[in-house]
Parts: structure tokens; sequence; C-alpha cells
């Protein structure tokens, strides 16, 4: 009877971490519509994906083709955005710029994630001399702004939009290891993890198997919001010179090359910068509300100060009315 009653008592044990994420994309809707800065966020995503996508039915002109007749012509309802110096439409190269950075920035990220991710489950799992190789590999890069880094790999790569990516991604690579190996650290000591060593599992099986299911939250959050990062920094790198080459429609070389001339076609500069911002500003709120959905201890502390709140509320109306 004991041994039955232990066998049921493991078996809702190994039950919970998977209970807690069952319908996962139903509670981050959820938190998302309970937010309005997250449903903002999601929003201007999903117009910027759409965008991208529909991008050669939607764009009015070739974003390439110069047209010497239309030289830096301010916004009319002919060019809605205005015009640079080579009479290109303004709106069509942002449109198109679109395009580019979303791609450049998801495959940044991806990168940084499909080889941080492994070797964060691997240094935080085995621990031993593989924790403090990977460590001291990941402190070196951190010494280094991501900026600051990939600048250095595109300069070594030579520039092109791949090594963009490569350079971004490596330079993601670090944190992406660091903030797996922490999750994992804090999860191996739970029953669900001794229980699966218990049974003889292998440690890939514990490692993709059972532990990173159930630290994919912080990592999907951290993720997203990395995204707008790898977006402002391959901006960065075009506006150096280390990315795009004309006359690629990319956001920073739009910047770039309207700077000599923001005095006198200001639309040039001020179109693309604001299609930046808004691309940073529209993932941080879309991550800002992924993590109120995904993490019970901010969810819980949100909670208390509320109830503190109130409380407090409460007692000073009940000093007033006994004052009157």
């Amino acid at each position: 009877m004991r041994t039955a009653v232990a066998t049921t008592s493991k078996r809702e044990s190994l039950a919970q971490p998977l209970a807690g994420t069952a319908g996962p994309f139903r509670e981050m809707l959820a938190a998302i519509r309970r937010s309005s800065s997250a449903s903002l966020g999601l929003g201007l995503v999903a117009l910027l994906v759409i965008i991208a996508i529909c991008a050669p039915l939607i764009a009015p002109y070739d974003p390439v083709k110069p047209d010497f007749m239309a030289i830096d012509k301010a916004p009319s309802a002919q060019h809605l955005l205005g015009t640079d110096q080579l009479g290109r439409d303004i709106l069509s190269r942002v449109i198109y710029g679109a395009r580019l950075s979303l791609i450049l920035g998801i495959g940044s990220v991806l990168l940084g994630a499909a080889t941080g991710i492994p070797m964060g489950l691997l240094a935080g799992y085995r621990g031993g001399w593989i924790d403090d190789v990977c460590m001291r590999v990941v402190d070196i890069l951190l010494a280094f702004r991501l900026l600051l880094l990939s600048i250095a790999i595109v300069a070594f790569l030579g520039s092109s939009l791949l090594n963009v990516v490569i350079a971004i991604g490596v330079s993601l690579f670090a944190t992406f290891t660091r903030l797996t190996r922490g999750e994992v650290l804090s999860a191996k000591g739970i029953d669900y993890v001794e229980a699966a060593e218990a049974t003889g599992a292998t440690s890939p099986r514990i490692m993709f198997r059972h532990i990173l299911p159930n630290i994919a939250g912080p990592i999907l959050v951290y993720a997203t919001l990395r995204l707008g990062t790898a977006i402002l920094a391959e901006a960065s790198l075009s506006f150096l010179g280390l990315g795009a080459s004309p006359p690629t429609p990319t956001w920073g070389l739009m910047v770039k090359e309207g700077l000599g001339e923001i005095r006198t076609a200001w639309w040039t500069t001020a179109t693309p910068g604001f299609a930046i911002m808004l691309t940073v500003l529209a993932f941080n709120l879309l991550g800002d509300g992924l993590r109120d959905a995904l993490d019970p201890r901010l969810a819980r502390r949100k909670a208390s100060r509320a109830l503190r709140s109130e409380a407090a509320t409460n007692a000073s109306s009940g000093d007033r009315s006994q004052d009157g």
C-alpha cells in the first residue's frame, strides 16, 4: 500500500512542472490582453511582420531605382515620405528595410540561442571543469560591449549581411549561455530532475526533455527583448559602414546617407530613425508582457504590492472616517 502511495505521489510530483506549462500560449495571450503596453507591442510587431512579408505588394516604388527628376522631394501625395538624394522613394526603402531588419535580427538571435542554450545546459548540468571552461569563455566575451565586439568581428570577417548576423549572434552567445546556465542550476535540484536521474535517463534526455521545457519561459522573454537589441546593433553597423553596402535598403544605411543633408532634407534621416525606434520599442513592450505572463515570481510581487496598496488605502479611509 505504501509503495502504491509513493508511486502516486511521485507521479504527481513529476506532473507538476508539466501542468505549469499546459497551454502556455493561452496564458501568454491572456497576460498580453491584460496589459495595454504588451498589446500595443504585439500589434506593432504583427504589423511589422505583415509589412515585411508583403513588401513587394505594398511598396509604391522600386527601393533601389534612382529618379534624378525627384531628388530630395519633400513628403507629398506622390511620395508620402519624400525622396532621398538619388530620388528614391523613402517609404519604399523603409518598407523593404523592415524585411532586412527582421531577417537579420531574428537570424542573429537564433544563432545566439542555438549556440548559447546547449552550452548553458551542458555547463549548468554537468558542472565541474566543463562549467569552468564555459564560464571563462563567457566572461571573456562579456568583457566587451555587444556593439564593440560586433564591430571587431565584422572588421575581421569583412562587411556583408551574413557576417553581420554572425557577429551579433556571437555577441549574444555569451548572454544566452549565462542565462541558461543560471536557470539550469535552479532547476536541476527539483524533484522531477532527480526522479529522471533515478530512472536511469541519459544526460541529454534530462537536459533537453525535462529541464529545457521548464526553463523555456525566461529564455523566450530574453530572446524577445534581444530582438530589439539585435536590430539596433545591425542598424549601428550599417551606419558605420560595416553592414549592408549601397544601394541595399537598410535603416542604418539610410540614416547614414541622409545625415549630410539633415537640415535641408530632414525626412531622409528622421523616417528610418523613427522606424528603428518604433521597432525596438515594440519588441521591448512585447518582451515585458511575456515576462509578466511567464514569471510567477513577478506576478506574486505585483499582487503583494497591490494588496499592500489596498490595505494602506483602506487604513487611510478608516482614519478619515474616525476623524469625521
